[in-house]
């Protein structure tokens, strides 16, 4: 987990942030000097998200993604011990988390990326420092940062589909998803009202290892047509 306060008073030896930010900082020099894009996988650290904005300013062509869970959880999750909130990187304070919904807001950080890790019942069944790393993440994160981020007025809406979909094909030098006579039918229909109340019975995923478990969230996704083939309906 996090190296800070929460870690010390669980007995936790933690991960400091500067043990990303020097790596990011070091693999954002490396693509200055070679004038080669970058994109930074996964930030957690508002040290992280400050170097990539400088690098952005002095012209590097770097970008950056977010998971849901490190725009919507914090280090304080830890103290349940429950081993669905054991993550690569960690759950880090408050601060790193406002930094990281700041970035998404104003585009330093360009994609979210729900970074699922999808895991057996037994493998997380065990105490926190024996469970594997990472979560479900696929199926919920829209509603997770409907109701975290849009519904308190944190990002508006249009933002956040943004940055899960146009952002990352920028990102990646894909084209734009977008809906046009003749283009390929690449879209999802949402339901911004719908409540939906997360349970092991309500992922179609045989994992279930989902740190909303209990959680009841607002919007879901109705139906995901993708190069014109209709993948999800509910």
């Amino acid at each position: 987990m996090h190296e800070g306060l929460v870690s010390a008073e669980l007995g936790f030896g933690g991960w400091p942030s500067v043990g990303e930010s020097v790596m990011v900082e070091r693999d954002l020099s490396i693509a200055a000097y070679e004038r080669q894009p970058l994109h930074l996988m996964h930030l957690s650290a508002r040290e992280s998200v400050e170097a990539l904005s400088r690098a952005q300013a002095a012209g590097v062509e770097a970008t950056g993604e977010v998971t849901p869970h490190h725009l919507c959880l914090t280090d304080e999750a830890v103290r349940s011990l429950d081993p669905n909130v054991k993550m690569n990187p960690p759950l880090r304070g408050e601060e790193d988390r406002s930094a990281l919904v700041a970035a998404l807001r104003s585009g330093t950080i360009c994609a979210v990326a729900t970074d699922h890790a999808p895991h057996a019942r037994h493998e997380k069944d065990v105490p926190f420092e024996e469970a594997p790393f990472g979560v479900t993440g696929l199926e919920t994160a829209f509603a997770a940062l409907n109701t975290y981020l849009v519904e308190p007025g944190l990002i508006s809406l249009a933002t956040l589909l943004e940055r899960m979909s146009t952002g990352p094909a920028r990102a990646y030098g894909l084209a734009a998803p977008r809906i046009a006579v003749g283009a390929p039918a690449n879209l999802v229909l949402l339901d911004t009202e719908a409540a939906t109340h997360v349970t092991e019975e309500s992922f179609r995923s045989r994992s279930v290892n989902s740190w909303l478990l209990g959680a009841t969230l607002k919007g879901t996704v109705r139906l995901t047509v993708a190069a014109g083939r209709t993948v999800h309906e509910a």
